[in-house]
């Protein structure tokens, strides 16, 4: 994705000379684009910064997960990366700025929201690169899922069982996401020493930040367990800690396992 970091840069200079960032990509063959709702892309240097961060994290998971595939006799298709404010059309619908970070099986595409980020600092408590790495990891998570199948799975479901027992699913699902997120961190350790003192403190943040029963509580002041879809904030620290222990993919089977 070494590529996909030089067209942000590119991105980012164009706009800030007045010209159209979008018209430049659609005239370019690449993964990487940056979307936005209407007018011209505006970038503070915090974002400019964080852009060019979120590319090189995409690029560490794909040496990971190519590496990892190949282990298994696969091969890895490198997800596109999307860097979006404001509000996205992606394959998978409509995404406002409330959405966040998210994967689209659809396009196989990363969808990232730059606002977000200033949002997990300033409004959740959780600075720090590899708080953002965290969540950029997960998403990628979403996408070894699709690769494998899982998502599928999960997906034919729906409407197949009742409303409480899909969120159950979906809880399983992200949190095996989170898991992949901690084996992909256990294998750029191995292969680029990545991790500086202090970082997996900031993923733990992350993810009691964005946890159901911790946004529930944010929100409401009361949690319906019933209604989670990505599973409570020691679920999900939990998880991420286990792959980034393992390392082992095939470790990360949360559907069969009583102990979520």
């Amino acid at each position: 994705m070494g590529g996909g970091l030089g067209v942000i840069i590119l991105v980012i200079v164009v706009a800030l000379l007045g010209g159209d960032p979008m018209s430049l990509l659609q005239q370019m063959d690449t993964g990487a684009t940056v979307s936005q709702s209407s007018g011209p892309v505006e970038l503070t240097a915090e974002q400019q910064q964080m852009s060019q961060f979120v590319s090189v994290v995409l690029a560490d998971t794909e040496d990971v997960w190519n590496a990892l595939f190949r282990q298994m006799g696969k091969q890895y298709e490198e997800p596109s990366l999307v860097l979006f404010s404001g509000s996205v059309q992606s394959a998978c619908g409509y995404a406002s700025a409330a959405s966040g970070p998210f994967y689209c099986p659809a396009d196989r595409k990363v969808y990232i929201d730059l606002v977000f980020y200033e949002e997990l600092k300033r409004k959740f408590g959780a600075p720090g690169d590899f708080a953002q790495a965290y969540v950029i990891a997960h998403e990628v998570g979403h996408h070894v899922q699709n690769l494998l199948g899982t998502s599928r799975q999960i997906q034919s479901m729906r409407g197949k069982v009742s409303e409480e027992d899909y969120n159950k699913l979906s809880v399983r699902l992200e949190l095996q996401a989170d898991y992949f997120a901690g084996v992909w961190a256990h294998h750029a350790q191995r292969m680029k020493q990545i991790l500086e003192e202090g970082d997996i403190e900031e993923a733990m943040q992350a993810a009691n930040a964005i946890g159901d029963d911790t946004l529930q509580k944010r929100a409401r002041g009361y949690v319906v367990p019933d209604s989670f879809t990505h599973g409570t904030s020691e679920q999900r620290q939990r998880w991420f800690l286990k792959g980034l222990q393992s390392g082992d993919i095939s470790g990360g089977d949360t559907f069969n396992t009583r102990n979520l």
